[in-house]
């Protein structure tokens, strides 16, 4: 029974198919992790090994993390950098087997900080699948120059033949900082011109859109309502998103239906 059970708002319980809520795991230690799924997890529905973290971690650590993230209903993944990382030394199928090795249900593609054609992006995409994991699609270059060389419509349609080759959910770039790139302007506002423009082109539960910011989770929740995917959260937030979904925090008290 939770401490107040009687002011809690129902919110789609696991496994989620809406309102999903993607944690960044930047190399927290086993007891540190467990303890916080203790109180959080429930809340979780996908946890990125951010980056290159996983690769300089002992491999028994890491299993152990993945074993007790998927213990509370939580889907692991590596992140897109990692798959990069693998393409760019042409160690795919390696990388491949040791994530199933090591347990990881899912893994993320992305070209964020490679030169990569389009077309081997999509052929990853679907030689993951056919390898059995959940994938998970990143659109969006790291770099904030970089990005704003794709246009919108180049998005959307990158977006669209991801999820065509098998992608489960397209994650729309916004980095740890959420400023200066994809959606996020300078000061790290939303660009609600073309998050609307996206929205209509693609379907809103396909789309995780990477908010690590407070301001810009309200700004979603308060846009999109609370089966919003959010994600690139911190550990540190989890709870606080939460509350912000269930309208239990002052940004969103009497504005969540």
């Amino acid at each position: 029974m939770k401490a107040f059970d009687f002011l809690l708002n129902k919110r789609e319980e696991k496994p989620r198919v809406k309102g999903i809520t993607m944690v960044l795991d930047k190399g927290v230690g086993l007891e540190t992790a467990e303890s916080l799924m203790d109180i959080s997890g429930e809340y979780v529905d996908y946890m990125k090994f951010g980056w290159g973290t996983s690769i300089i971690h002992d491999a028994e650590i890491i299993k152990a993390k993945v074993e007790m993230y998927k213990n509370h209903d939580i889907i692991p993944y590596t992140g897109g950098t990692l798959f990069e990382l693998a393409f760019m030394n042409d160690k795919l199928d390696e990388f491949f087997k040791r994530a199933q090795e090591l347990g990881f249900p899912a893994i993320e593609i992305s070209d964020g900080s490679i030169n990569l054609a389009h077309e081997d992006k999509l052929d990853s995409i679907k030689k993951a699948k056919e390898e059995g994991f959940i994938v998970l699609s990143e659109v969006g270059k790291k770099d904030p120059a970089l990005d704003k060389e794709l246009s919108l419509d180049e998005r959307i349609e990158n977006m669209q033949s991801e999820l065509d080759a098998g992608s489960s959910l397209i994650i729309v770039e916004a980095r740890e900082g959420g400023k200066n790139i994809g959606i996020f302007d300078e000061s790290g506002n939303a660009k609600e011109d073309e998050i609307d423009y996206i929205l209509d082109k693609i379907d809103g539960e396909k789309i995780l859109w990477e908010a690590p910011n407070k301001d810009q989770q309200v700004f979603f929740i308060l846009k999109l309502g609370n089966t919003v995917n959010l994600g690139n959260v911190s550990s540190d937030d989890i709870t606080s998103l939460e509350t912000l979904r269930q309208g239990l925090r002052g940004d969103t008290v009497g504005k969540i239906n």
